[in-house]
Formats: C-alpha cells, structure tokens, sequence
C-alpha cells in the first residue's frame, strides 16, 4: 500500500492505474486492482479518533465501537474496488453531509464536554471534503469508461436495539430511482438472501425495513451522476457480540464469502441491462 496525497490519487484513478493507497493524512484508503463498473465501499469501517480529541469526548472508546461498523471493510475485501473509512464517525460523519458531519449528540447523549474549536472542526472536514473528491472522481471514471455502475455501500446496524424482528440484510432505497432500478433493487435483495451463515443465523433480507438509505454518501453520488445506482446495504451486526465487543470471525468470514459470490453476479448482470 502507498501513502499517496489527495490530487496523486485522483491522477492515478483519471489514468486508469491500478494502485493500493492510504491518503496522505491517514483518513482513508482505496485499492484498484481492476477497472470494473461497480465499486464498494465501508464508510464507517474506521475507529480511528484523533488523539487531541480524547479528553474533550464524553463517549468511550466502546460506545465508539459501538455505532461504528467494524468489519464492514473486512466483508469486501475481495473486490477490485473498495474505498473504506479510517477514522470513526464520532470525529466526522463521511455519511453526513459537511455542515452536519460533526456531532454536537450522538445518539442521545451529548458528545463533547466542551465546544471544539473551529480548527479542530476544519482539520475533520478538510478530510471529508477529500474524501469525496475521490468519490466524485472514481465515479466520474467508472461512468465515462462502462456507461452506467453500481455502487454497494456496506453499513452494519445494531439488531438488539429493536424491540421486533428485524432483518439480517436491509436495503434503503428512498433516495434511488425505484421506478429505473425496480429489478435491480429486487434481485440484490434476493442475492443478499442466499448467502449462508453460520450457527444458523437466518438471512433474511428486506428493503427499507429497519433504515430507508438516507445517508449522505448514497445522496451525493445519486445527485452528481445520472446512471450510477448506490444500494445501501445494512447488515444486522450479528457476526458480533454488540454489547460485550466481541468479534465473530466466523460470521465475518461467511459474509465475505457471500458477497464474493453474489456480489459481482449482481454488478454483471447490471451492466447488461443498464450499459446502453
């Protein structure tokens, strides 16, 4: 992997090269291993917080954990593209838009014990900003070179909280265009439903059931490109212990298989139908 700053990255993806970075500042990484029209992507995968930060943040290290998506990176790492976070939510929202990225509360606790600085709030959105710089540019590419992409954008949510039963995948899809991408919503949900999982986890897979696919990054791709279709993909964190932060390699190493099977079958049958 090279460390490589924001324009180097942006030159490589506009000469097609294949590469493997981490920007400059540590706040991301990307890996091309192939030009293909689809890409991946864990926005929450990170749980990095800078050090300055600690004392002035009201949340442990373990509620971090807690509302990140570890793992999420991990689960599609077989794939040609993958552009993952390295640093958690709690310091910038990459999901969020820029003037909400940064939390005043999180989740119904206050999250700073006092005002951050507007230097410190700049440091974290200059870092947001960058990010989707590459987003906009690896996007711009993969619709000029194919014509059309798809985009799954890998999130995990925590199942316990609900107080019903709730699904192991989940799709939002309120801010596509259902009409245009009907079958292809569909038969991702269908896909999603075939992977296996250990200790008889069910996998079941349902569209705007638990989350509706609000989130910024889904937003920004679908209103700067015509024919590229982001799906939301939540999975329910039950490849972990959410409460006692216990990982299940077992359970991540499943899904990884699954997506790596159901996954390009799904972005191959997308560009069939949608490359005209």
């Amino acid at each position: 992997m090279q460390k490589l700053s924001i324009s180097d990255i942006i030159s490589k993806i506009e000469a097609e090269d294949c590469f493997h970075a981490v920007a400059s500042d540590y706040s991301f990484t990307i890996k091309i291993e192939d030009y293909v029209p689809y890409a991946c992507a864990a926005v929450h995968n990170g749980h990095q917080f800078r050090k300055e930060l600690w004392p002035k943040c009201l949340h442990s290290e373990y509620e971090r954990w807690y509302e990140e998506d570890p793992k999420t990176k991990t689960m599609l790492k077989p794939h040609p593209i993958v552009i993952s976070g390295m640093d958690s939510r709690f310091e910038y929202d990459l999901n969020r838009d820029p003037e909400n990225a940064i939390y005043e509360d999180a989740w119904g606790k206050k999250l700073w014990k006092e005002p951050l600085t507007e230097e410190e709030k700049s440091r974290s959105l200059v870092k947001h900003q960058n990010f989707y710089k590459v987003v906009f540019a690896l996007i711009k590419k993969l619709e000029q070179k194919f014509g059309c992409c798809v985009v799954y954008d890998l999130h995990s949510y925590n199942w316990k909280r609900w107080d019903r039963e709730v699904p192991t995948w989940n799709l939002g899809t309120s801010n596509v265009d259902n009409k245009r991408f009907e079958n292809a919503i569909e038969a991702w949900r269908e896909q999603l439903s075939k992977i296996k999982l250990p200790n008889d986890i069910p996998t079941t897979a349902k569209i705007n059931d638990t989350f509706q696919g609000n989130g910024y990054f889904l937003k920004f791709i679908t209103n700067n490109f015509n024919n590229t279709l982001v799906l939301a993909t939540e999975v329910a964190k039950i490849y972990c212990d959410e409460l006692g932060q216990v990982i299940y390699p077992e359970v991540v190493t499943a899904i990884r298989k699954g997506l790596k099977k159901q996954l390009p079958e799904h972005a191959s049958d997308f560009y069939n139908i949608y490359s005209y």
